[in-house]
């Protein structure tokens, strides 16, 4: 067995969580390790092609971003600025947020997944992150001082805290022994591009329907718009099975033909969305981030957020830990669950309060729901206070 050097922190997955909370641990001077199954390392860019998986960033996150290194190196041609948002329900109603009137920039910048990786990537290396790619996780054990991952070709890490970032069927968590079955919604969000006839103007749009899907346009730079159509499991599958042109004729029907004739950009994508509760993100010399340590529906578009908020906050609860040397030590875990929880259990009472309010198709939560629009809409005061947890 090949043994690596012992380390403070050592991260498994190298999502974009996984790799802010490296270059953030590593850039505070803790010796920090990065672990995945793939090789970590940065997209081939293509100036002509469009990811289909993107992200709405909130100013909040822009800024841990930013204090990284990797919000000013991304290409300003491949992020769009969201400086207005109209929400429709199932009705009549409708809510309007604009960046203007809240005192932003923007509400949000939409960014491409392979974008955001190819900055981060270089944080990461440049930062002195030991990077273990290729990897397979074979077991995890613990002892009073670290806890030790092993490899399926015999290496051994050890650190004295173990962060997982592998994602919603975390094995790490598993593996630690924290049971949990991420609660599926029975809907498959529909992920494309397309270029569109009319400018959008920075204009992010969203529609609940009453089959409690859920239609998103955000905008891309130039006449492009990203759609995530959360759909109900039959209907998913049939968007999924459309030629792209049809698709296109569906999301540009759906969407009321807001920006004009829809062209597709990219093909089709599905991800099955799923809800995710634990009791707590930590264990002994464990933290869990991103979405090993919840899940969330995408109406809010705060899923990547939310794992950024994590790797904010334990980046800043071991930077400032002051006489207290051991990263892994659980005032200090104890410290970042409670930082986490009201965010958390927040964002996700809001989000699946809205998709089980949505679904319910009795004529009187459907008058309900759209009265609570309308009244929402007409109090800017109450607009502002719902729009803080998601940009910050």
């Amino acid at each position: 067995m090949t043994a690596r050097s012992d380390y403070d922190v050592l991260i498994a997955g190298a999502g974009l969580v996984g790799l802010a909370l490296a270059a953030a641990l590593a850039q505070s001077g803790l010796r920090v390790a990065l672990a995945d199954r793939a090789p970590i390392r940065s997209p081939e860019f293509d100036a002509d092609a469009w990811d289909s998986r993107v992200y709405a960033i909130s100013p909040g996150s822009a800024a841990f971003l930013h204090g990284l290194g990797a919000w000013q190196s991304l290409p300003p041609d491949r992020v769009s600025a969201v400086e207005t948002m109209h929400v429709r329900g199932d009705g009549s109603s409708m809510l309007e947020f604009s960046a203007f009137e809240l005192g932003e920039r923007a509400l949000a910048w939409i960014v491409e997944e392979s974008a955001l990786r190819a900055a981060l990537v270089p944080c990461v290396h440049s930062s002195g992150v030991e990077v273990i790619g290729d990897a397979t996780f074979s077991a995890l054990d613990w002892s009073a001082d670290a806890g030790r991952l092993l490899l399926a070709d015999g290496t051994a890490v050890r650190a004295r805290l173990i962060v997982a970032a592998d994602g919603v069927h975390s094995w790490v968590r598993e593996a630690a022994g924290m049971t949990a079955t991420p609660r599926r919604y029975d809907q498959t969000a529909v992920v494309a591009n397309f270029t569109c006839e009319r400018a959008h103007h920075g204009d992010a749009r969203q529609w609940f329907r009453r089959d409690g899907g859920v239609l998103a346009w955000l905008p891309l730079p130039g006449r492009r718009v990203s759609i995530v159509w959360s759909a109900p499991q039959a209907e998913a599958e049939r968007l999924l099975a459309l030629p792209q042109p049809d698709l296109a004729a569906e999301v540009q029907a759906a969407g009321e033909a807001a920006f004009g004739e829809l062209v597709p950009l990219t093909a089709s994508r599905g991800f099955p969305l799923r809800f995710l509760r634990l009791r707590t993100p930590i264990a002994h010399r464990l933290a869990l981030v991103g979405d090993a340590a919840h899940g969330v529906h995408p109406l809010a578009g705060q899923g990547v957020n939310l794992g950024f908020g994590d790797a904010r906050a334990l980046a800043e609860v071991l930077a400032s830990r002051g006489p207290v040397a051991d990263p892994g030590a659980p005032m200090l875990l104890a410290r970042y669950a409670r930082l986490r929880a009201e965010p958390v259990l927040a964002m996700q009472a809001v989000t699946d309060g809205l998709v089980r309010l949505f679904g319910e198709p009795a004529p009187w939560a459907r008058a309900l729901r759209n009265f609570g629009m309308t009244a929402v809409d007409h109090l800017p005061a109450v607009k502002r206070l719902l729009a803080q947890p998601a940009l910050r």
